[in-house]
């Protein structure tokens, strides 16, 4: 969520570059495997939500919040040393981004955890691919600036350079071409235009094979279309799950962006204090949730196996929420992109395997930590 737009405008020419191979076989590709713990030690998770790289890209704000940015993942990765990082949407704010280079910003976004080596996983928030908005500026007497486009075409054959925007599919497609270390998959085509739906598994320290926990992504859209997650993903879910989880003996997680309509039944009250059982350290406004709910968090109930859901999306929040048999949690405000002045950090999961414990916190960026949470033991 991000409500700041400038109305100057000067940005540089970017250079974007792309691979041309096609992809063919990243549809489909079912539970990602590749995350197992190791031997006695926890998995932890770095969860950095509302990055919002690229706003304001035409003036000087812009790419001086990126930088500040930049300090808090690198700070978090090496205060915290994760195994696996989640980029929990609104990795850019798309609708500031003038021409169709918003995989420029995107790459700076994951390049922190990328030099360090760590796997990550991303999906998509409102911003992402949102379509761009016209400064009220341009419709003055200086009228609408020349379009600066990059020297060649900006992604998949495309031969015009307009304000289109790049899709999440583009972004998506972009960040697996590029990135042996990247985790994320583009989702089954019959759940488009919601792309970032997908399984992973954190596999046993024991056995490869054999999975230990179940990490649910799910794209809460908005941006290009409505900001709700459908039917059809629901089903999705319901089926998946069944199949790889059929008696509910391995703990699975969910992540998406935007929160559901149950995180507004369990939040504390704006602006107080918030208290047991509910634990966190800002509570600053109210939800803003998705724009109708279709029975996920229905089926989410219905599975013993769930623990929690994490989502970003509300900067001013950081709680987490008991709901029934699971909790709800807020990611903190990770990047210097979008609304607000609370300082910047990021909600950190870690598990133990055996027996299986859901512990999180907040890490802050100046390297103090908070708001310590038990989710499941």
């Amino acid at each position: 969520m991000s409500k700041r737009m400038s109305l100057s405008y000067s940005f540089p020419v970017f250079l974007i570059f792309v691979a041309t191979a096609t992809i063919a076989c990243l549809d489909g590709l079912g539970v990602g495997k590749g995350l197992r713990f190791s031997g006695g030690s926890p998995f932890r998770i770095a969860l950095f939500a509302d990055l919002h790289y690229g706003e304001n890209a035409w003036d000087d704000w812009g790419p001086k919040q990126d930088v500040k940015s930049d300090r808090v993942l690198s700070n978090v990765l090496d205060n915290e040393t994760p195994d696996f990082v989640i980029y929990l949407g609104d990795v850019i704010t798309a609708n500031n981004l003038p021409i169709p280079n918003a995989s420029m910003y995107w790459v700076q976004a994951i390049s922190p955890t990328r030099i360090r080596g760590i796997p990550w996983a991303t999906l998509f928030g409102n911003h992402d691919d949102a379509q761009f908005k016209w400064p009220l500026e341009w419709f003055s007497i200086a009228g609408i600036p020349e379009v600066r486009c990059p020297p060649e075409s900006s992604f998949a054959g495309e031969k015009d350079c307009s304000f289109r925007g790049t899709t999440r599919i583009e972004l998506m497609k972009m960040e697996l071409l590029k990135n042996p270390l990247s985790h994320s998959q583009i989702g089954p085509t019959e759940l488009w235009p919601a792309v970032s739906n997908y399984i992973l598994q954190i596999s046993s320290s024991k056995d490869p094979e054999s999975p230990s926990v179940f990490l649910y992504f799910l794209d809460s859209g908005g941006g290009s279309y409505p900001e709700v997650i459908s039917y059809a993903q629901i089903k999705w879910f319901q089926e998946q799950s069944q199949a790889i989880n059929p008696n509910l003996q391995v703990p699975e997680l969910i992540f998406w962006h935007i929160p559901s309509h149950a995180y507004k039944k369990v939040a504390p009250c704006r602006k107080s204090s918030i208290k047991s059982p509910c634990v966190g350290s800002i509570n600053m406004e109210e939800v803003d949730s998705q724009e109708a709910e279709w029975g996920i968090m229905d089926a989410l109930l219905n599975r013993s196996s769930v623990k929690a859901v994490f989502v970003g999306h509300n900067h001013g929040l950081d709680w987490c929420c008991p709901y029934e048999k699971l909790w709800l949690c807020f990611a903190r405000h990770s990047g210097y992109g979008g609304y607000g002045t609370w300082p910047r950090g990021s909600r950190i999961i870690e598990m133990t395997e055996d027996p299986f414990s859901l512990n999180s916190w907040i890490s802050m960026e100046d390297g103090t930590k908070h708001s310590y949470v038990k989710l499941s033991s």
